[in-house]
């Protein structure tokens, strides 16, 4: 039988690879001076935010992990779809890790925490 932090293992980890390809494709396209990629890392620094609040609540096995979850998975395939757009290596990466984390973090989506509920 697996311990709940061991089946949030694969979320929190696919998580760490997505925070860290948004925040160096976020970077590179920052650098590029090329304002068409404007958008690419503003999403990114959103995707990266909440895939390190995402981390954090997993950690900790936070009641609420289900509704980060679900968040993030959202703001990933949202930014997996911007990065697609460029053929950037930075942006091929970053949408590659984004739908990993997508994937992964749609199997705790369902685990959502009721209002109202103590916890």
């Amino acid at each position: 039988m697996t311990t709940p932090s061991e089946d949030l293992e694969p979320c929190m980890k696919a998580c760490a690879e997505a925070l860290l390809a948004t925040r160096q494709c976020a970077n590179a396209c920052i650098r590029s001076g090329d304002r068409l990629l404007e958008v690419c890392a503003l999403l990114d620094l959103d995707c990266a935010a909440i895939c390190e609040a995402t981390i954090g609540v997993l950690s900790r096995e936070s009641a609420h992990h289900g509704d980060f979850c679900a968040l993030c998975a959202h703001l990933c395939r949202a930014c997996a779809e911007e990065c697609e757009k460029h053929q950037h290596a930075h942006c091929r990466r970053c949408a590659q890790a984004c739908r990993a984390c997508a994937a992964a973090c749609d199997v705790h989506a369902g685990e959502r925490h009721a209002l109202g509920a103590h916890a």
